[in-house]
């Protein structure tokens, strides 16, 4: 089940890549994406969580949209648990929605990603979420040449976007760490460029682990130290070092 969940979440971040493809660099189009997934994750997970809040009251978090009281209750909450907060109209859904009608969402969609950071501002998370979203430049001529072009191409990959299922409520799925890892490893291109020079593909990481688990008869870690030959750009031999 969970391999077939990622080969759906593979074939749909691929239809995604060949939207943006002729517009910009391998680089570029996995930054985007990659922000963009993070809102969506962020927007499902905070939903869900509402959602739950508001069970006892019988209406969900976008009902609660009129009610000012209670969504500044439910931002304090969420800020405490969750380190962040997305208002109703915010959501990740409304926007696609919006963007599948052809509705100008570029500005609107600015706005949200810069207060999803702000709303981080005083929390421990505060870190976290610096600059989370700061490769998402929405008025940049890679995603067309005006902005009612740059708007139709946002909208279609918000819309490819929210046919992901996470499966949040799922502990032992983890599509979004598939989704960061399938996109590194797919368009880490650009050589000395982000984060695709410490890309490490999960065949080696499944075998790094297997090693450092090794023990000598039950009494201590037989292996205290493995190569990582993937691990950087300039530490062409770092070690991972493990303590017995």
């Amino acid at each position: 089940m969970v391999q077939q969940h990622q080969q759906e979440l593979q074939k749909q971040l691929w239809n995604i890549a060949n939207t943006l493809r002729g517009n910009m660099s391998a680089d570029d189009f996995r930054d985007y994406i990659l922000g963009l997934i993070f809102y969506k994750y962020l927007s499902d997970k905070l939903n869900r969580y509402c959602d739950g809040l508001l069970l006892e009251d019988n209406i969900t978090f976008s009902q609660a949209a009129e009610d000012e009281e209670l969504i500044t209750d439910l931002r304090e909450e969420c800020i405490e648990n969750l380190g962040y907060f997305i208002g109703p109209s915010q959501l990740f859904a409304i926007l696609a929605k919006r963007g599948e009608k052809h509705e100008f969402i570029l500005d609107e969609l600015s706005r949200v990603l810069n207060d999803i950071e702000q709303s981080t501002t005083a929390a421990d998370s505060a870190d976290d979420f610096n600059g989370l979203f700061e490769e998402l430049d929405l008025n940049s001529s890679k995603l067309g040449k005006n902005p009612d072009s740059r708007n139709k191409l946002i909208g279609h990959v918000l819309a490819h976007l929210e046919n992901i299922d996470f499966h949040i409520e799922n502990t032992e799925i983890d599509l979004l760490g598939d989704a960061y890892e399938y996109l590194i490893g797919q368009f880490a291109s650009g050589a000395g460029k982000k984060a695709g020079e410490f890309y490490t593909p999960q065949q080696v990481s499944k075998i790094l682990a297997k090693l450092v688990t090794i023990d000598d008869h039950g009494n201590q870690r037989a292996v205290k130290s493995v190569y990582d030959p993937t691990c950087g750009v300039n530490l062409h031999r770092k070690l991972i070092h493990f303590n017995p």
